[in-house]
């Protein structure tokens, strides 16, 4: 049976935005896994009520239902062994699980803060009530207030990059030469950005920007051909 991947999707359904489900697409891609992808919408919540859940992203392999970016890569890490590996070990695999936390502790907050605005102008009519009210409660003021000023905030942000900063300054990617799950799980950050405003969050001369272009590329260029929302 096909793969099937339930992935966020905005107005049009060809543009995919979640920073979870990209780090899944990635890992399919870095395995080599064919696989469809089903554009799943904030307000379809009877679409993946056979996950036992409410959110993307919602991996199907035959009778197997997994929910969770992390969880979903080790899954298809030891569902398919013989594809290229996603983390190159159990060590491997203890490092990406603290970068994957370390990204959505650190990343999704300001990042979100300063597109917010952005992301419900892309969405289905369907879905900006629900994001608004949802992501108002959240950050506790208005969309348009939260993304207000991120321009002065763009500094603080870029100097919160150091750890990664320092590393990509030694090697091209998280991994070494080459990208694994890692990479991916701080990635999905920088693509959700990229794929729902103009707004950009690295300067040009930064490592953080050369590594962000080499993932773009990655696998065929996979998240560079995504479609964008602006």
């Amino acid at each position: 049976m096909t793969i099937r991947l339930y992935d966020l999707a905005g107005a049009d359904a060809g543009l995919r935005f979640s920073p979870h489900c990209w780090k899944v697409r990635m890992a399919l891609a870095h395995k080599g896994l064919a696989h469809e992808t089903m554009p799943w919408r904030f307000t379809d919540t009877d679409a993946i009520a056979f996950s036992g859940q409410g959110k993307v992203p919602v991996l199907r392999d035959g009778d197997e239902v997994v929910s969770d970016s992390f969880e979903i890569a080790c899954f298809i890490e030891r569902r398919y062994p013989r594809a290229p590996s996603l983390f190159g070990g159990p060590q491997g695999e203890a490092v990406a699980r603290f970068v994957n936390a370390w990204a959505d502790a650190t990343l999704l907050g300001p990042v979100g803060s300063m597109v917010l605005a952005d992301i419900e102008r892309a969405l289905a009519d369907a879905d900006r009530d629900y994001f608004r009210r949802s992501r108002e409660a959240r950050f506790g003021d208005t969309l348009e207030n939260v993304q207000a000023g991120r321009e002065q905030r763009l500094p603080a942000f870029r100097a919160s990059l150091t750890p990664l900063r320092l590393t990509l300054k030694r090697q091209p990617f998280l991994a070494g030469e080459a990208p694994n799950y890692a990479d991916y799980c701080a990635f999905g950050a920088f693509q959700w950005a990229r794929c729902v405003s103009a707004f950009e969050l690295l300067a040009d001369d930064d490592p953080v920007h050369g590594w962000r272009e080499r993932l773009l590329d990655a696998h065929g260029g996979l998240a560079r051909a995504a479609l964008v929302g602006y």
